[in-house]
């Protein structure tokens, strides 16, 4: 699966409050947090009680919870005018500067 068939499947979904609206992108965003919280409490929970192992079971729980995240990060792509390929290509594009420019280390966005 491609990043545009996934966001068609994903859009088909895309019911939330202030879609279209500076509240839906608030709402997104609010729930993108959460869904991230929910991939970081799966692991932390593996390195707390298992030691850090990541059983099949543990690993599945944490690739659902990256695919809520996916999905807010979709919501809040589209209620910008963007894709998730515009975005991955910004990123792309952003982190090789930073690493041609030896700037992968440090702080701050504009590095």
């Amino acid at each position: 699966m491609n990043f545009k068939d996934y966001e068609e499947n994903a859009l088909k979904s895309a019911k939330y409050p202030g879609k279209g609206a500076f509240m839906g992108v608030c709402y997104c965003g609010l729930k993108l947090n959460g869904e991230a919280g929910e991939v970081a409490e799966k692991i932390g929970k593996a390195w707390r009680d298992y030691g850090g192992e990541i059983n099949n079971e543990r690993r599945l729980q944490i690739l659902f919870e990256c695919g809520d995240v996916l999905w807010y990060l979709t919501m809040i792509a589209r209620e910008h005018g963007s894709t998730l390929e515009e975005i991955a290509r910004m990123n792309n594009e952003k982190t090789l500067s930073r690493l041609e420019r030896g700037k992968v280390h440090g702080e701050g966005d504009n590095r």
